[in-house]
């Protein structure tokens, strides 16, 4: 069922995008035909094919999660170009109001 006209305002009001008329009609014709290509898929006999979420096996590569000691403060702030009270000290870049 292709989309309308009304269907991409309405969605591009949810988006807070201001289209045009011709912008709307453009993606009308752009949306409606990426339907019809998934349309396609329905074609397809995937009958035995197991669903899958990503087309390789993946598999957890991270380290094990464990505490361990930090950089010592003073270390850390050792090559900060300004360091105040324990802290990295760094320009105001909003106004106090």
């Amino acid at each position: 069922m292709p989309l309308t006209l009304d269907d991409v305002r309405r969605v591009a009001n949810l988006a807070r995008l201001e289209l045009t008329d011709d912008e709307a009609a453009v993606q009308l014709r752009r949306i409606n035909e990426l339907m019809e290509r998934f349309e396609s898929l329905r074609e397809l006999d995937v009958e035995g094919i197991e669903p899958t979420a990503h087309s390789a096996p993946l598999h957890n590569v991270l380290r094990e999660d464990a505490a361990r000691p930090s950089l010592p403060r003073d270390e850390a702030l050792s090559g900060a170009p300004d360091a105040r009270e324990g802290c990295f000290a760094v320009p105001l870049i909003l106004e106090a109001s």
